[in-house]
């Protein structure tokens, strides 16, 4: 059971990509749980306790210009960006579990991309005026933030790390 308080409850996330089917819905809000829950930022050293400070849904689902033809098996991909607190939370250390969990979860049923950026990145781009990222950071969906939605509790967590 999730509080009144809670804005990043299931319902919350699930209303933020409101134009998809009930589904993709579904699957978006499952694959933004499991990088909070699996994401281990311990597999490297850093000067600071790695964290994820935003998961933002890009391309054409955040665009909704997705499609699905279920006769040639055609779909467009789920692609996320993830800002992190350190550019050592890049590694891919840190990401294997999610790719595991996800894809024992999620299997074929879609396809996912995730590309991690740290917050330096995104300062560089803002300065050097980096179109590319300003944009899809813009134009995408934010399905977590740090600064502004709850943490998993305990049962989430562990439903999560299944």
């Amino acid at each position: 059971m999730t509080s009144r308080t809670d804005v990043y409850a299931r319902e919350v996330v699930m209303a933020r990509v409101s134009h998809l089917v009930w589904r993709k819905q579904g699957e978006i809000e499952r694959i933004a749980r499991i990088m909070r829950a699996c994401f281990e930022p311990e597999k490297v050293q850093a000067p600071r306790p790695g964290k994820i400070r935003r998961i933002i849904l890009i391309g054409p689902y955040a665009r909704r210009s997705w499609y699905e033809d279920r006769h040639t098996i055609q779909f467009s991909d789920f692609e996320f960006w993830i800002v992190v607190n350190h550019p050592a939370f890049k590694d891919e250390r840190c990401w294997q579990r999610v790719r595991a969990v996800i894809d024992s979860e999620l299997g074929n049923r879609c396809a996912i991309d995730f590309d991690i950026y740290s917050r330096t990145d995104i300062r560089i781009a803002r300065i050097e005026r980096d179109t590319f990222i300003l944009d899809r950071i813009e134009t995408g969906i934010t399905l977590y933030r740090a600064s502004r939605d709850a943490p998993l509790n305990e049962l989430e967590w562990r439903e999560a790390r299944r």
